[in-house]
C-alpha cells in the first residue's frame, strides 16, 4: 500500500471512522509491540519463506502509529518490518516521527549527527540479513505524512501533536510542529530544545492523538492525549483505543536507554 497524500505532506482520510488503536512511541521495542498487539488480540504469524508478518486484527479495526518507530531499542528492522507489513495489508497507518525522519535523511545521504539511538539503529540495519531492506525502509518513510486526519474531522494523529489552526495545512512550518513540537528556541539544562505546551492552550474540536514527549502515564488535556509512555526508558507501550477511548497497555521487557530528560 502506498500512501495518497492530498498535498506533500499530509493526509485526509474523512470515511476513515475506525475503531482504531493508536501506537506509539515504539523507538524499536519489537517484543512489547508483540505484546501489546497481541493483548489487543492481533494475530500475528511470520512466514519464514516469504520473509512477511502476517497480521489479522481484531474485526474492523485499523493501527495507527504515531512514529519514532526506530532508535534507541533493541530491534528497529522488525519493528519497521512489522508496521510495514500491516501497512502493506491495509490495516494499518503510521505517521512520521522527528527519528523517523532523521534515519530517513541518513539513507537518503544527508550528513547528520550520529547520536541519539541513530548509531544503534544503523548497526542493526547493517547486520540484517536482507540486503533490499534498507532500500523498502527508506522508500517507505519517504512516502510517511506528518499528520493524519480521520472521522471527518474528528480525529488528527500527528508525533509531536498539532495546534488546531494547522490540522490539513502543510509546508515546513507544520511538519516541524508535527515532527517536534513547538520550541522557544532556547536550550534546557540537559541541552535540549525547551518544548512548549501546546496541548495546555488547544481548542480544537478534534481529538489530538500524539507521542514525542515520554510522560509516565498517558496525558489527557483539552482533547489532546500524549500515549507515549516511554516504554524504551523502561515505562509501557500504549494503545490508545479510540473512539472509545480506552487505554491499554504493556510493560517494558526492560529499560534499553537512560531519558536525557527526566519523564
Amino acid at each position: 500500500m502506498k500512501y495518497k497524500k492530498n498535498n506533500e505532506d499530509n493526509l485526509i482520510l474523512p470515511a476513515e471512522h475506525g475503531p482504531f488503536h493508536i501506537i506509539g512511541d515504539v523507538h524499536g521495542c519489537f517484543g512489547e509491540l508483540c505484546n501489546l498487539l497481541q493483548k489487543l488480540d492481533y494475530a500475528i504469524a511470520e512466514d519464514s519463506l516469504k520473509g512477511e508478518f502476517r497480521v489479522v486484527p481484531p474485526a474492523g479495526y485499523k493501527t495507527i502509529f504515531v512514529g519514532d518507530l526506530v532508535d534507541r531499542g533493541p530491534d528497529s528492522p522488525n519493528v519497521l518490518r512489522l508496521v510495514m507489513h500491516m501497512v502493506q495489508q491495509g490495516i494499518a497507518l503510521c505517521v512520521i516521527g522527528n527519528h523517523d525522519e532523521k534515519l530517513v535523511r541518513k539513507l537518503n545521504g544527508a550528513n547528520v549527527h550520529i547520536r541519539h539511538g541513530l548509531e544503534l539503529t544503523l548497526e542493526q540495519l547493517a547486520a540484517f540479513p536482507d540486503k533490499e531492506f534498507v532500500e523498502q525502509v527508506r522508500q517507505f518513510l519517504s512516502e510517511l505524512p506528518h499528520h493524519i486526519i480521520l472521522d471527518n474531522g474528528r480525529l488528527v494523529v500527528a508525533h509531536a501533536g498539532l495546534p488546531g489552526e494547522h490540522h490539513g495545512s502543510s509546508g515546513r512550518k507544520v511538519r516541524a510542529l508535527c515532527l517536534y513540537g513547538p520550541t522557544n528556541g532556547c536550550l534546557d539544562e540537559h541541552g535540549l530544545p525547551v518544548r512548549l505546551d501546546w496541548a495546555a492552550e488547544y481548542e480544537g474540536h478534534a481529538v489530538v492523538v500524539y507521542g514525542h514527549t515520554p510522560v509516565r502515564e498517558p496525558r489527557l488535556l483539552n482533547n489532546t492525549i500524549n500515549i507515549d509512555t516511554g516504554c524504551v526508558f523502561g515505562g509501557k507501550l500504549t494503545a490508545l483505543t479510540y473512539p472509545d477511548n480506552i487505554l491499554t497497555s504493556v510493560g517494558a521487557l526492560q529499560e534499553y536507554a537512560a531519558s536525557t530528560r527526566p519523564f
